[in-house]
């Protein structure tokens, strides 16, 4: 099979596409003929040697695909082979053939087509995992997201939407907070010309956010204590600005704030089938009735890699960069 792994750690030249044999069925697992695959920013960050896959993970790039059914292990009896399917996984998802957990594996609705269902998982738990399992946030509150252009935020203002919540987001232009906008977001911020902490204040009336899900870390540190509520939750999934800061914990304690480190990858597969009985339970019918979608800014052949790995690493990326697994075939 072709699948995609480096060579050393470093740029996008050290991606490469190579021949090998397809991995072994695990117990309780699905075999998926992949057919596309989401780029996700943990497949920028184990390129360069930040974020190894976790013990026992797939060396293989990529932590979702979609595709069909091609083999069950034994006891795995409510799926069939040639079954579309979607799923997360904690490496490996950038290949011909994908090994996965079946509490990791779920059906694809029949308005997708196979590049939404490559680039559908790894975000929408990732936003589901944080907004509501971690974060509990309720229909009468509010969200401020970070990188609310990104394929974790354009998931997550479909899903505050979806509760009745209110939702804020930033996003590195107007165009982009246009899109935010159109995507139902209830305010977009241009972090680059605006105050995310003035509009947040505007909306809540002065209270401040229930919520925030952020993905830059170290340098909004001290913004986060100035724009929480009380009892509000900071969920940090991403460091993408710095990992150290200052703390003066007696703002934590004053206004009960809490600080949540996310992290979807290394999670139990246990814990991920919970993770998607949760999901479906909650937004089954809406993902069935096509109110959740990802939304692709970009495709790439797989010989295409290091340019996919680029525009997501370029920051100008609207929604998901998507592999197409299918083209090499």
């Amino acid at each position: 099979m072709k699948a995609i792994l480096t060579e050393g750690f470093g740029d996008e030249g050290v991606l490469r596409i190579v021949d090998r044999p397809q991995p072994d069925l695990i117990a309780g697992g699905v075999r998926i003929a992949a057919t596309a695959a989401g780029l996700n920013r943990a497949d920028l960050l184990q390129r360069r040697g930040l974020y190894p896959p976790p013990p026992g993970a797939s060396d293989v790039l990529g932590l979702e695909c979609g595709g069909t059914v091609a083999e069950l292990a034994p006891g795995v009896d409510d799926l069939t082979v040639g079954e579309r399917v979607m799923a997360l996984v904690a490496g490996g998802g950038q290949a011909e053939s994908v090994i996965a957990p079946r509490g990791s594996v779920m059906a694809v609705p029949s308005h997708f087509d196979d590049l939404e269902a490559g680039g559908f998982p790894e975000v929408f738990l990732t936003a589901h995992l944080n907004l509501f399992e971690l974060g509990g946030l309720s229909p009468d509150a509010t969200a401020l997201v970070h990188g609310g252009s990104g394929g974790v935020g354009t998931a997550a203002i479909q899903l505050i939407k979806e509760t009745g919540a209110q939702v804020l987001v930033t996003a590195g232009s107007a165009e982009r907070c246009r899109r935010c906008l159109d995507l139902g977001a209830d305010v977009a911020v241009d972090y680059r010309a605006d105050d995310f902490v003035d509009a947040a204040m505007q909306l809540t009336r002065g209270c401040g956010v229930d919520l925030v899900l952020d993905c830059i870390g170290a340098p909004y540190l001290d913004r986060h204590l100035d724009v929480l509520a009380l009892d509000g939750r900071l969920l940090v999934i991403g460091l993408m600005g710095g990992a150290k800061a200052e703390l003066d914990m007696r703002r934590l304690l004053s206004r009960r704030i809490r600080i949540i480190g996310s992290t979807l990858r290394a999670l139990s597969p246990n814990r991920k089938a919970e993770l998607v009985r949760s999901f479906l339970t909650r937004f089954g019918d809406r993902l069935a009735a096509g109110r959740l979608r990802p939304i692709i800014d970009s495709v790439f052949s797989i010989a295409a890699v290091a340019d996919a790995h680029r525009r997501l690493g370029s920051g100008e990326a609207f929604g998901k960069v998507v592999l197409d697994i299918a083209s090499t075939r």
